[in-house]
């Protein structure tokens, strides 16, 4: 299990941006499972919608991509660089995320050649999917 101080060692992202809060099972270079518990004081509630609070799916996506550099940027040969969006495919939002929701986000690799790569996320809460996007990248 990694800690928000263990992945901030990892992946160069920091608050308000830094979206997981745990890394709960991972095999560098080939799977994460992450969470983040949200407690409605993000940043993205207070515009998303007033009164009516949704995570947006951007940040849902975003959550699981970092969950997957977390795994990618184990690796000896990508440690200290960048994880970067390539390409987002295949995403689905099949429900709303909201304040207090504990968020689970599992990213398999499922491609890798050099630099470039492609991972299958899936986000969960109280274990219903939530959202699910085939997300590829480039270390850099």
């Amino acid at each position: 299990m990694l800690n928000r101080e263990q992945i901030e060692a990892i992946i160069p992202h920091r608050k308000p941006m830094l979206l997981i809060d745990a890394i709960t099972d991972i095999s560098a270079g080939e799977y994460a499972r992450g969470e983040v518990t949200l407690t409605g004081e993000e940043f993205f509630f207070q515009g998303h919608f007033p009164g009516n609070p949704v995570m947006p799916g951007v940040m849902i996506v975003e959550a699981m991509a970092q969950t997957g550099a977390v795994s990618i940027l184990m690796l000896d040969e990508y440690r200290g660089k960048t994880g970067y969006f390539a390409k987002i495919d295949d995403v689905r939002f099949r429900e709303k995320v909201l304040p207090h929701d504990k968020l689970v986000l599992e990213v398999k690799i499922t491609k890798r050649k050099g630099p470039i790569g492609v991972g299958e996320g899936v986000a969960y809460v109280d274990g219903r999917m939530v959202a699910n996007a085939t997300l590829t990248f480039a270390v850099g």
